[in-house]
């Protein structure tokens, strides 16, 4: 395990029970540098949304139990929000949850001269992810090997 995915399992083992406690779901944890800052970023949600009192009221506990604990070796900034509307999907209980709904997929490479792609989750699985494509005048089916997918993100409609 790399130092990060140490650091992001242990934060959400440290997380879990102030989520509970808050009434509140883990969605995301990341450890990530961004230029020369290392962030530790939670991503917090419930169905009826997440409002800044929750975010305010589990980053205070959640720092103290870091500040407790003390694993982390870096100096990093600690961010608790929500992940917001058009939110990116990457593990299986995001995808799960958000079966039948639009979803934009970027490729890292084209497919069929595209990198990017919009249509309804129909299905995943470990190893491929399946989109309806409505091409105006039928609907179709694409699967793309999750490999080749670079991000994944619910369609924002406005």
């Amino acid at each position: 395990m790399s130092k990060r995915e140490n650091y992001e399992t242990r934060t959400e083992e440290l997380l879990k029970p102030i989520a509970d406690d808050n009434g509140v779901e883990i969605y995301d944890v990341e450890y990530v540098k961004e230029g020369s800052e290392w962030y530790l970023r939670c991503y917090i949600d419930k169905a009826e949304g997440v409002n800044i009192n929750d975010c305010e009221a589990v980053s205070r506990a959640l720092s103290d139990e870091l500040d407790k604990v003390d694993f982390i070796e870096d100096a990093y900034i600690l961010e608790v929000s929500s992940p917001g509307l058009g939110r990116q999907l990457k593990k299986d209980k995001h995808f799960q949850k958000s079966l039948l709904s639009e979803v934009d997929v970027k490729c890292y490479k084209p497919i069929n001269g595209s990198k990017d792609f919009t249509g309804i989750l129909k299905a995943f699985d470990e190893n491929t992810l399946t989109l309806e494509m409505d091409s105006g005048k039928e609907k179709e089916d694409i699967t793309f090997n999750r490999k080749d997918i670079a991000t994944v993100k619910l369609t924002l409609d406005f």
